[in-house]
């Protein structure tokens, strides 16, 4: 059994083996989008609110979120994460060279 869903710039695939009851899901996300919009706020301004009070950081998708708590505590699921963790990866992340495209803003977190 395969069977594909796609929900905007999400495509998710299950593919299920009946014989040995087992299923897999492959999920693949188009994220030019993303950062095409990314970077247009990047360009916009300093991110800050008029006020000053509150700054815009970052943009990322949820599939990069899972990746991230994956590789740094082998754990997929980022909202189980403590906030600490959470944090510590954000910073470790978003001011490496690799994921500056994620970013909204200019700036170290």
């Amino acid at each position: 059994m395969k069977e594909t869903e796609i929900d905007g710039l999400k495509q998710t695939t299950f593919i299920g083996d009946e014989m040995e009851k087992k299923i897999a899901i492959v999920e693949k996300l188009n994220i030019n989008p993303h950062l095409k919009h990314n970077k247009e706020l990047s360009n916009l301004n300093d991110g800050y609110s008029p006020s000053r009070e509150l700054k815009r950081v970052a943009s990322i998708p949820i599939l990069a979120l899972q990746i991230w708590a994956e590789e740094e505590t082998g754990d997929n699921n980022w909202f189980r994460l403590p906030k600490e963790t959470q944090t510590k990866i954000l910073k470790k992340k978003l001011n490496s060279n690799e994921y500056q495209y994620f970013k909204t803003a200019p700036g170290n977190i």
